[in-house]
């Protein structure tokens, strides 16, 4: 019996690095508004995690297409060491590394880094939101690891939010129903409750509920972006960090959401909501992978989450006005632009050109200048790089600057990773993730270098201390300055070989561009 019971508080021991008789309460255990979590450490006992926490009730049976309702009591402690389920999503990308439970509907849980000890200062918190084109995604994907940024001091949160079909279907009959009279985006009313769930919470965990920076990439930073204009995140968090995209241009309306909602409705034999709600998850995700290839459910101008539209706001001044780091990689397009069947000539390029820009396309040709077939290539790739996600992050980062009454800081990352295969790639959409999380080591078919490591560091430290103080610059990093027109638009350039900033060389471009995409007009 005496061995058992040593045996015992040495595995304690060895599981909390604290001795039973120094403590009658577990170091990582919290008590949260639900009930109490028990979290595991790390290797090296420096961070605790907290997974799968809930935030929210499950969206599931008559819950399905509703906003999301606060979470659950439970008695006892609940144990958090194993992710959850992802949300329900079709294979979309094929990117996808999952660590925790295959998909459901029940899926809004969240993800919580700590540093260890657990609660003796307020931290600052950074709340991430993934990509996926709003279609896929997951808080257990490996890149996503916050252990390495928990440890210069920050506490990283991430949620899952509901996608597709389930996060983002619209139907006049779910907004009749609805006492907000929308229906759609319930993805980003997820975000929203998560970040609710953080202010309400993370006092416990030890973190600052007043010092929270919302950041993402790709649709993740489409999302910040939006949130920014939205009145329900409104004081939910304090500065803003974006990677690869914005919400420009116009979003599409809800008439015309609801008008696709019920020609998916009808796709799928059906002719009602509650026929909707009584077929089986799998049925409908199987239908949703067939409707548009895929894509067929997107954040729209709901009314509710987005009253007006997100350019309308943010021309205004009405947006949260607050901190923002944002931008784009080098060759954001690079990849899609490559799998294109059509080789660009210099004459295929012209009539694009005329194609698109009418009696302007004189103009569009000195900025992408097409005078051989090896500048034309070069022209399509870069406008590729901005149809895709630059001109729209650049959008974002230019109306805030004009507005926002806060401090902006625009980055271009440009670090081109040295692949197994050999193959040149540049620096596509969505490179920069392991470096700001510091998980290189997360993504195979890379031959990572000294540079890499050291870049990551770098670039890490950027967005802690921005996510710290609102200003990424820190002692001993290149300096970082405010992008504004005093200073001649500033861009920080991050890459192995060199750190610098820079005048934004693309800023005719994007002007350019500004002046033929359609603008909302104000309601």
């Amino acid at each position: 019996m005496r061995m058992l019971v040593g045996l015992t508080a040495t595995l304690f021991t060895v599981l909390t690095g604290v001795s039973p008789a120094a403590s009658t309460k577990n170091p990582y255990e919290v008590t949260t508004e639900n009930g109490r979590l028990l979290g595991a450490p790390n290797s090296d006992f420096s961070v605790v995690v907290f997974k799968n926490v809930p935030y929210a009730a499950p969206p599931t049976g008559k819950f399905r297409w509703e906003p999301p309702r606060r979470a659950q009591n439970w008695t006892g402690v609940r144990r958090a060491d194993k992710f959850g389920a992802a949300c329900l999503q079709t294979e979309a990308f094929g990117n996808l590394h999952l660590r925790g439970e295959q998909p459901s509907e029940d899926c809004l849980y969240l993800n919580v880094w700590v540093p260890s000890p657990i609660g003796k200062t307020k931290l600052p918190v950074i709340v991430w939101l993934y990509g996926g084109g709003f279609v896929t995604g997951d808080s257990s994907e490996p890149r996503y690891d916050g252990e390495n940024l928990a440890r210069k001091g920050v506490i990283v949160v991430i949620p899952n939010y509901r996608l597709g079909l389930f996060g983002f279907f619209a139907h006049p009959d779910l907004t009749k129903a609805s006492p907000n009279k929308a229906s759609g985006n319930y993805g980003l009313l997820d975000q929203v409750a998560a970040l609710q769930w953080v202010a309400r919470n993370i006092a416990a965990f030890g973190g600052d509920p007043q010092n929270v920076t919302l950041a993402g990439q790709s649709a993740g930073s489409f999302a910040v972006s939006a949130l920014m204009a939205s009145p329900l995140a409104q004081g939910l968090f304090q500065k803003a960090i974006g990677e690869s995209g914005g919400f420009y241009p116009p979003l599409t309306s809800r008439a015309d959401a609801e008008k696709a909602g019920e020609e998916f409705v009808k796709s799928t034999g059906t002719s009602s909501i509650e026929e909707m709600r009584n077929k089986s998850a799998a049925e409908l995700l199987q239908a949703a992978a067939k409707y548009k290839g895929g894509f067929g459910f997107d954040c729209i101008l709901d009314r509710y989450v987005l009253p007006i539209d997100p350019i309308t706001v943010y021309r205004q001044g009405t947006q949260s006005h607050i901190p923002l780091l944002a931008g784009w990689n080098a060759d954001e397009g690079k990849t899609s632009f490559l799998s294109s069947p059509q080789k660009t000539t210099a004459k295929s390029f012209a009539g694009m050109a005329h194609s698109r820009f009418g009696g302007d396309a004189a103009e569009f040709l000195k900025l992408y200048p097409a005078d051989t077939d090896e500048r034309a290539m070069r022209s399509a790739e870069e406008l590729a790089d901005d149809d895709f996600s630059g001109f729209s992050t650049w959008k974002w980062i230019e109306m805030h600057r004009k507005t926002g009454g806060s401090p902006v800081y625009e980055y271009q990352f440009e670090q081109v990773p040295t692949l197994k295969s050999g193959e040149l790639v540049g620096s596509k959409h969505s490179d920069e993730i392991e470096y700001v999380f510091q998980t290189l080591n997360s993504r195979d078919g890379v031959l990572w270098t000294a540079k890499d490591h050291e870049l990551s560091d770098m670039v890490s430290s950027y967005w802690v201390n921005f996510a710290k103080v609102g200003n990424p610059n820190l002692k001993g990093l290149p300096n970082w300055p405010k992008y504004n027109s005093a200073d001649g638009f500033q861009v920080m350039h991050l890459s192995g070989g060199e750190i610098y900033a820079s005048p934004e060389a693309t800023r005719s471009r994007y002007e350019f561009l500004d002046s033929h995409t359609r603008n909302p007009t104000t309601p």
